[in-house]
């Protein structure tokens, strides 16, 4: 039983980040190998539509036909017990390298059938973490739960059952003076990432547990 858990954020070490590694932590502590992957150490590309994957006895058939570094990253979620996927909020969206790694991993499962069964030949649970500015009780509003329940939704649909952990109005820098972003209170910031960041992170240990002990039961 192995979980690979995906840093889809360009920033090391920063919050989606640490998320990601706690919620390793926990899979761990239920006895899981487990794997980080960070996304943006790799060059690639999102889905091209080659439809490669839907040609009928074709070579690709449920399988990603591009060949690029991204390559073995598939390869390793195809085979994995369970999937943890990270990504920052960025303009109300996962980050660009998150959204073309969804493009490429759920597409190819995708059966255009009129039973529409995925692909893929088994049921994992899925972990994603997202972090961001946005106040918890804005989450409605700006859409961003809309947007939430749409990829639990779909990993849920292409790979197994997804649960969903939220960071809100996380710390974004050391320094807040060095950059233009006085519409954020620094002191609040600060304190909401000694009080409140901790509770995520526990959060985030929680899920890796769960996603463990329900790869282990798969």
């Amino acid at each position: 039983m192995k979980i690979i858990g995906i840093n889809g954020s360009p920033r090391k070490g920063w919050n989606t980040h640490t998320l990601v590694e706690d919620c390793l932590k926990g899979a761990a502590s239920k006895g899981a190998e487990t794997e980080l992957i960070n996304l943006y150490d790799f060059d690639f590309r999102g889905c091209v539509s080659c439809f490669q994957c839907k040609r009928l006895e074709g070579p690709s058939l449920g399988r990603c036909a591009v060949q690029d570094s991204l390559r073995p990253v598939l390869d390793k979620i195809d085979v994995c017990g369970g999937l943890i996927l990270g990504s920052p909020v960025y303009i109300g969206e996962v980050t660009a390298s998150t959204r073309a790694l969804i493009e490429r991993l759920t597409f190819q499962y995708i059966s255009y059938g009129e039973d529409r069964k995925s692909r893929f030949a088994r049921r994992i649970p899925v972990g994603l973490i997202y972090t961001m500015n946005v106040p918890g009780e804005a989450l409605e509003s700006s859409g961003y739960k809309a947007r939430f329940k749409f990829y639990e939704d779909l990993f849920t649909r292409i790979l197994g059952p997804a649960k969903t952990l939220l960071s809100t109005e996380t710390w974004q820098t050391e320094n807040y003076g060095k950059y233009g972003i006085t519409m954020f209170d620094e002191g609040a910031r600060r304190k909401r990432r000694e009080e409140v960041f901790p509770r995520d992170r526990r959060g985030a240990f929680d899920l890796g547990a769960c996603c463990a002990s329900c790869a282990a039961g798969c």
